[in-house]
């Protein structure tokens, strides 16, 4: 097997190509430095992301002449994220701990069919055109998988005020919270209008 370190790849870059996998199965083991890669606006990667694993080329026959060559990538990664949290958007850290099995088909294969029928095996693949696949595209799918739809900063949190916008766990805000939302005041016309 060869072994892709943190030494190979330019700028951080670590490509799985199919013709590579054809000679002999890869294992990576990697730390990836905040900011190598891309998690958007709402996620930010604080400290190392440590990954490692294997990549391995699967060929499928389909009849004589045709085979598929899929990229099976096996292993796991550790981290810690920062989000806002839902009440409040104070950063909030949260570790990341997840293990993968997953296998990527060439995406050529898709197209030339404008409805394609699949089963449930298949839904749970995902593609790569070209020559191969870029370790960091996987990673950053399975980093935000990890994250949780709503994160809260603790159970307890108030969030902010909807008028002054203070962050009430921090300070009590002196607006009139008993006050209805005047976005809600043509539910409370329909209201008296039913009684």
């Amino acid at each position: 097997m060869r072994r892709l370190g943190s030494a190979s790849g330019a700028c951080g870059i670590m490509k799985i190509r199919v013709q590579d996998l054809e000679v002999r199965n890869l294992e990576f083991e990697h730390k990836f430095q905040s900011g190598e890669i891309d998690f958007g606006s709402e996620v930010r990667q604080v400290g190392s992301l440590q990954t490692e694993g294997r990549a391995e080329l699967i060929r499928e026959h389909h009849g004589s002449h045709h085979s598929i060559d899929d990229i099976r990538l096996v292993g796991k990664l550790d981290g810690r994220i920062e989000v806002s949290c839902a009440r409040c958007l104070e950063p909030v850290e949260i570790p990341i701990s997840r293990s993968f099995d997953l296998l990527y088909r060439p995406l050529d294969l898709e197209r030339g069919s404008e409805e394609v029928a699949i089963n449930e095996a298949e839904t749970e693949i995902g593609f790569y055109s070209g020559e191969g696949m870029e370790l960091e595209d996987s990673l950053r799918e399975q980093v935000l998988l990890a994250v949780p739809i709503k994160t809260l900063c603790r159970f307890d949190c108030k969030g902010l005020c909807s008028t002054c916008g203070a962050n009430r766990n921090l300070q009590p805000c002196g607006c009139d919270q008993s006050k209805p939302d005047p976005r809600w005041a043509a539910l409370g016309d329909l209201k008296s209008k039913l009684q």
